[in-house]
């Protein structure tokens, strides 16, 4: 009878130990088979590297550099990113590295586990950073900083070191990887666009608009002549009459009355 307690008993006790496992049991990501590397990186939001989960980044820089990548990112997924940075030797001091996230509307994503801010010290010949995002939500309320479907930025700057180390050069390892894929669970809600930043906020128009023959010859010989009534024109014609109108009225107020 206890026997027959008992194992129920445990395998409850097993499967709730599996379900308790750290974040940090889970596999580290991998590169994908095939997956082309990259070995550019941008230098602001503007221009980030686009790169997909999975796909390996090995990109020559310099100490002082700001490196920018962007990867799109699905509701339901976890992404973790790894980066390594490897460094020349005889550094003159130590030096604190790091790797922030930011999604489509430029807000910085916290990191739920990783070696997001490492300090190495000068003997150090590389240095490890990790990112491990939280899930991404189909929606969210606009005060909220969840992440959401959309376009994310990976930086990876140094933020301390010794003047005499900048623009030395490095080597820089990178890689995204989903570790979990949910997919669109039932939150109540969906986005209605990605979130992805405008890289194109503007144009310029490099030539000058063809011009109408039509309008041109519709328009009156008179109107020529005349100067466009804009603000300044305006206000400058009621000044005018209002200076006329106020000069007529002091000189009858003022003037004396004529003797007979």
């Amino acid at each position: 009878m206890r026997t027959a307690l008992f194992r129920p008993l445990a395998a409850l006790l097993a499967a709730g130990g599996v379900a308790l496992l750290p974040a940090t049991a889970v596999a580290a990501p991998t590169p994908s088979p095939g997956a082309t590397p990259v070995n550019r990186a941008g230098t602001s939001f503007l221009n980030a590297t686009p790169i997909t989960a999975g796909q390996p980044v090995r990109v020559d820089a310099s100490i002082g550099d700001h490196l920018y990548w962007s990867f799109p990112a699905t509701a339901g997924q976890v992404h973790e990113i790894n980066a390594t940075v490897t460094f020349p030797k005889g550094r003159s001091g130590a030096s604190t590295w790091t790797v922030d996230v930011f999604d489509g509307l430029r807000r910085r994503q916290a990191c739920t586990a990783g070696a997001q801010t490492p300090t190495v010290d000068a003997k150090a010949t590389s240095v490890a950073l990790g990112c491990t995002l939280r899930e991404v939500r189909p929606w969210a309320e606009p005060w909220s900083a969840d992440p959401l479907p959309g376009t994310y930025v990976v930086r990876l700057s140094v933020i301390d070191l010794p003047e005499p180390d900048l623009g030395a050069p490095i080597d820089v390892d990178l890689l995204v990887g989903t570790i979990a894929d949910r997919g669109a669970s039932a939150d109540d809600g969906e986005l209605a666009a990605p979130l992805v930043p405008n890289t194109k906020a503007g144009t310029v128009l490099n030539a000058v608009p063809p011009v109408d023959p039509e309008a041109d010859e519709e328009g009156d010989p008179l109107a020529d002549w005349l100067p466009d009534l804009g603000s300044r024109w305006v206000w400058t014609g009621i000044g005018g009459v209002l200076a006329a109108v106020a000069g007529v009225a002091g000189f009858a107020m003022t003037r004396r009355p004529r003797r007979r």
